[in-house]
This record gives structure tokens, sequence and C-alpha cells, in this order.
């Protein structure tokens, strides 16, 4: 789909929606590909992109790493939509302690010691709060991808 969209350098990474691409000027990547999933196979889905420079500025402001918590433990929520710092302020920090967040921009930085599984701070949570729409990757991931983008 991404080729079929003038990408170029298409490469995934794991089996959950992570694709590295070049698209050319002009090109709405996210709303080309929710559109061509959507004739393929029916649903709507949202696509979230971020470029390598995001990506990097991602990595620099995570504030967890900051603080010598451990990688295995820091999750990025990335989020559709600058969320309203209104909407910011009805997140409960207490929600699923010890499980942490901060929101800085366009992401949320979670700091889920006990891992993702049992942490009420979920996607849904965060979409019906901040009225967007994000999806979360582990640090491996985000540190993957980072890299994949530097290799050009």
């Amino acid at each position: 789909m991404f080729s079929d969209a003038s990408c170029a350098g298409v490469r995934t990474y794991i089996q959950s929606g992570n694709v590295i691409f070049d698209a050319p000027a002009g090109i709405k990547v996210p709303e080309v590909i929710t559109a061509k999933i959507e004739k393929r196979f029916g649903y709507r889905i949202p696509v979230l992109v971020r470029t390598s420079q995001q990506l990097a500025k991602v990595m620099r402001d995570n504030p967890f790493l900051k603080a010598g918590v451990p990688e295995k433990a820091l999750y990025v929520c990335f989020l559709a939509d600058t969320p309203k710092a209104g909407a910011i302020a009805t997140l409960d920090p207490a929600r699923s302690a010890p499980d942490a967040f901060h929101v800085r921009g366009q992401e949320i930085y979670l700091h889920l010691p006990n891992g993702v599984a049992d942490s009420k701070l979920t996607n849904a949570y965060f979409d019906s709060k901040l009225s967007t729409i994000c999806t979360a990757r582990n640090w491996v991931t985000v540190l993957k991808l980072a890299a994949m983008m530097a290799e050009g």
C-alpha cells in the first residue's frame, strides 16, 4: 500500500503497524493509507506518522529516561493531535499506581514498572480523556524505529 502511494524505501518492523518510508512532497500519507486500508479490508483505522526529526525529539525528551528509569519499563503513546491543556488536566496521575505518565506535545511518556498488561493507562483511557487517538510503542521499538530511519 505504501509503495502504491508512491512511497520509497518501504520497510516494516514487527507486526504492529510500524512502517518506515520516504514519501514524496505533497502526499498526505495518513489519509491515503487509511483510505487504502478501508478499501482493501473494509474498516477504517487511523494512521499516525512521525518524521525522523520528530522521533529523534521523542527520544531526547523522555523525562523518565532522563531520570534513570530502566528502558524496559518505558513506553510512548503517539497522539494524532496535540491535546488541549484542559483535557490534559482531566488525566488522573493516580489512576494506575505505580504507573506514571507525562504528556508532552503529541506524545505521552509512560513508566510502567509492572508492564503494560495490567496498567489502567490504556490507549482507550487517553483517547477518551484527550479527544484524540493514540498508539503505544515500547521504548525498545522506538529505538529500533529511530535506528531504521537513520539507516535511510
